[in-house]
């Protein structure tokens, strides 16, 4: 429990005790019952007339503090002590139920939060400073000792261990990290002692975007939620007019109408009509739904965006990294003119400054220190390849559309793969044969949409239409589209979007910089977060930090709960409200009543909304 709510338990303590004194013990003298009421009101009420009077001043009138302040206030004045002091007891009893259902919705985010570092230890002239993150530049060398946090994002140079990725990816097992793996800031260093090389500003590190995300996460709000805040400002001046008349109207035509018993029923009529079940369940609704993602590894930059997931009715998914594993394996070289070594040393040279899933097993299957001295030249073409100048000659490394573009006569490999045609000083010297694997992960995910009622399934991928094919046959996907540059990913989708429902939705998901702009174009842009480009994760309105396809449907199916449970809060909360304000109008409800129908229907809708916590 946090130091507020603790001040605000002892309030509410206090003040019990002193109804409790006041209502038990006979007092000769009335005046010292209605002084410990006064007391006790005091204690646990005073900073709900306070916001009132202030929020009056800056001219907002109607909400719950004016409504609490104005029926306690009537209360005192036609004599009713005990009612009075209840309503604002209740009221913060409510407040501070809140307060708890609150922090425990967090303890699920809060997880994230410890991910960022205190200090990093710095390798400065002849000692290590420790230092803020904030103070160390790129290319320093960092170290991290046993049980500490890696506080920025770089490489290893030395050192070998077993760092904890639980905080970023929801995964408990430990990942091995030795000379030259790249390391995340934010995870937890277990055993051995590691130097690391940071590559990104602590600015630009994962563990400041992630905090980033989780800290803004529910600024963007939900169609459910400006339902909410609309209905709250036209609703309260209603319910406010409304009790006044209910008080003048009656006893001037209404013979022998008493002005204290219609002034008790307006009284209710305002402690009823506070709409805070509403206006706290939703939004701890929607915030709850990002914790329970959050738990599983998926970071939702908004409730907007948590509410849109449950709408979800066609997914189309990029192929490399995304539906495969992208790990890439050279299995066959076709070399003409050349030695198969010294073609896939040029080809290998042209994609050094490349992180592309390609790039690496070429580099990582021609196993040799690449002399970057030798490279002058490097130029990517988006959705083709790479030119590059390599020990002063001119080489071209991509697909048949790259060839085709420099006009180079190659023959067309038949073979079922990623083909990687090279050509050196404008002729074409041979073939690279790659292939990758469908990750496991994709069947069940794909099972599993389907099981979430998905309506299609599709494939987008810039890779060659056999291999693409071959993959969509075995994951049983609805439609294949192969070949696809960029622009021709946001022309597709933008056609797809014409083929969902009215409120219906659609999901792009992609980890490559190329997927940036359909992740954005999309009514939902997922990023697989762990081995996705930065563009990629910038663009994405989620990011599934364990990449693993399957936590979609985990996703959509906590939406789905989320938007039950909002939906269930909704109505039961005006339902209740108004059946006892027809009561109240009637004097068939007390105040006792009122306060039920308020705190009460308050504290049910925030038990409701916690049940979405647990749901993975």
């Amino acid at each position: 429990m946090n130091r507020k709510a603790k001040v605000q338990s002892i309030k509410i303590i206090i003040s019990l005790l002193l109804v409790l004194i006041a209502l038990i013990i006979r007092f000769d003298i009335e005046i010292i019952r209605r002084i410990l009421y006064v007391i006790a009101y005091i204690i646990v009420g005073y900073d709900i007339v306070l916001k009132a009077v202030r929020n009056i001043f800056k001219g907002k009138l109607f909400d719950e503090n004016f409504l609490m302040t104005v029926a306690t206030i009537g209360a005192f004045w036609i004599g009713e002590f005990p009612e009075a002091v209840a309503v604002m007891l209740f009221y913060q009893i409510g407040e501070l139920f809140q307060s708890y259902a609150v922090d425990k919705s967090r303890k699920s985010v809060a997880s994230l939060m410890d991910v960022r570092p205190d200090y990093a230890n710095v390798f400065r002239k002849d000692y290590i400073e420790r230092v803020d993150p904030d103070e160390v530049n790129i290319g320093e060398i960092i170290m991290v000792k046993p049980g500490e946090k890696i506080p920025l994002d770089g490489i290893v140079v030395e050192g070998e261990s077993m760092i904890n990725t639980q905080a970023l990816t929801g995964e408990s097992v430990p990942r091995k990290v030795r000379i030259n793996t790249d390391v995340l800031s934010g995870c937890i260093n277990n055993d051995g002692i590691l130097k690391i090389k940071v590559t990104k500003k602590f600015q630009e590190s994962t563990v400041s975007k992630i905090l980033d995300l989780v800290e803004n996460a529910s600024s963007r709000k939900t169609k459910s939620e400006n339902f909410i805040s609309k209905f709250s400002k036209v609703y309260t001046p209603i319910v406010v007019i409304v009790a006044v008349l209910l008080a003048i109207i009656p006893p001037l035509i209404i013979k022998n109408a008493m002005f204290y018993d219609w002034l008790y029923r307006a009284l209710s009529f305002l402690v009823v009509s506070c709409p805070c079940a509403l206006v706290i369940s939703i939004p701890l609704s929607f915030f709850g739904g990002i914790g329970a993602a959050s738990k599983i590894g998926v970071l939702i930059k908004g409730s907007n965006y948590l509410e849109a997931l449950a709408e979800t009715e066609i997914v189309a998914c990029d192929k490399t990294g995304t539906l495969t594993e992208g790990v890439f394996k050279v299995q066959k070289i076709d070399s003409i003119g050349y030695s198969d070594n010294n073609l896939l040393k040029y080809a290998s040279y042209a994609e050094n400054f490349s992180n592309h899933p390609i790039s690496l097993s070429l580099k990582q299957s021609y196993g040799k220190t690449i002399n970057n001295s030798l490279v002058t030249k490097t130029q990517e073409i988006s959705g083709k390849g790479i030119f590059a100048k390599v020990d002063g000659k001119e080489v071209l490394v991509g697909n048949e559309r790259l060839m085709n573009d420099y006009k180079i006569k190659f023959k067309k490999s038949e073979e079922i793969g990623t083909i990687v045609y090279v050509a050196i000083n404008g002729k074409f010297a041979g073939t690279i044969l790659i292939s990758d694997k469908i990750k496991d992960d994709s069947y069940k995910a794909i099972n599993l949409l389907r099981d979430s009622n998905i309506k299609k399934i599709i494939m987008l991928t810039g890779d060659h239409k056999s291999i693409s094919a071959s993959v969509a046959k075995k994951l049983n996907l609805d439609e294949c589209y192969a070949e696809l540059l960029p622009t021709d990913k946001v022309n597709l989708v933008e056609k797809l979007m014409i083929q969902k429902s009215k409120n219906g939705k659609l999901i792009f998901v992609g980890d490559g910089i190329n997927d940036a702009p359909v992740l954005a174009l999309a009514d939902i842009g997922i990023a697989m977060g762990g081995l996705g480009s930065e563009a990629a994760i910038e663009a994405a309105d989620v990011v599934i930090m364990t990449d693993e396809l399957s936590k979609i449907s985990n996703s959509i199916r906590i939406s789905k709960k989320t938007m039950r449970i909002v939906k269930q809060n909704i109505v039961f909360a005006i339902t209740v409200k108004i059946g006892v304000l027809i009561l109240s109008a009637f004097g068939l409800a007390s105040m006792w009543m009122a306060v039920f129908a308020d705190v009460g229907v308050s504290i049910l809708a925030i038990l409701n909304a916690l049940k979405i916590i647990k749901v993975k």
